[in-house]
C-alpha cells in the first residue's frame, strides 16, 4: 500500500501567487475545492501554424487586471479537451502546464485557459493541485505569502 503524505501545507481561500512560466507575479488566486483543474483567465488564446509546427499563442489576464502585461507567450506543448463549465455548458478548452509559486513552495500543474470575464479572481486553483498537498482554511487569506516573508 502506498504511504500518503502526512505533511500538508495550510492555504487560505485567497492567496498571492507567482507564475514564472506565465510571467506573472503577485496575482490573487482563489482556492476552489469544487473545481478539478486549475484555470487562468486569458485575453487571447489561439493555435497558430509555424514553420516548426503548431504553437499556442496566449496573452494572460486582460487590460482590467493590474498585472496584465499584454505579452504573448508561446506554448509548443498543450492539449485541448471538452470541459463542463460552472454554468453547465460544455466548452472546448486548451490546457498548458505551468509552475505556481506559493510562498517558498513551487509546484507544476496543468491550467485550463479560459475567458473569465466579470469574475473577481482571474485564477482558480483546483483539486488536481490541492489534493494531498494543502489543507484549506476558508476563514483565512494569504497564509503562504506571510510565511515566506
Amino acid at each position: 500500500m502506498k504511504k500518503q503524505n502526512t505533511k500538508y501545507e495550510m492555504i487560505g481561500r485567497l492567496e498571492l501567487a507567482d507564475f514564472p512560466v506565465f510571467g506573472l507575479e503577485d496575482v490573487v488566486v482563489k482556492v476552489d475545492t469544487g473545481a478539478y483543474t486549475s484555470s487562468i483567465h486569458v485575453a487571447t488564446c489561439e493555435e497558430r501554424s509555424t514553420s516548426s509546427g503548431k504553437v499556442l499563442a496566449v496573452v494572460f489576464l486582460d487590460e482590467s487586471h493590474p498585472q496584465f502585461t499584454g505579452e504573448e507567450r508561446m506554448f509548443t506543448s498543450y492539449r485541448q479537451k471538452k470541459v463542463k463549465s460552472s454554468t453547465g455548458q460544455e466548452q472546448l478548452r486548451y490546457f498548458v502546464n505551468g509552475s505556481i509559486r506559493l510562498g517558498d513552495l513551487e509546484y507544476t500543474t496543468e491550467f485550463s485557459l479560459t475567458r473569465r470575464n466579470g469574475m473577481r479572481h482571474p485564477i482558480l486553483l483546483g483539486r488536481k493541485l490541492l489534493n494531498r498537498r494543502f489543507v484549506v482554511d476558508p476563514s483565512r487569506k494569504n497564509i503562504t505569502r506571510k510565511s515566506s516573508k
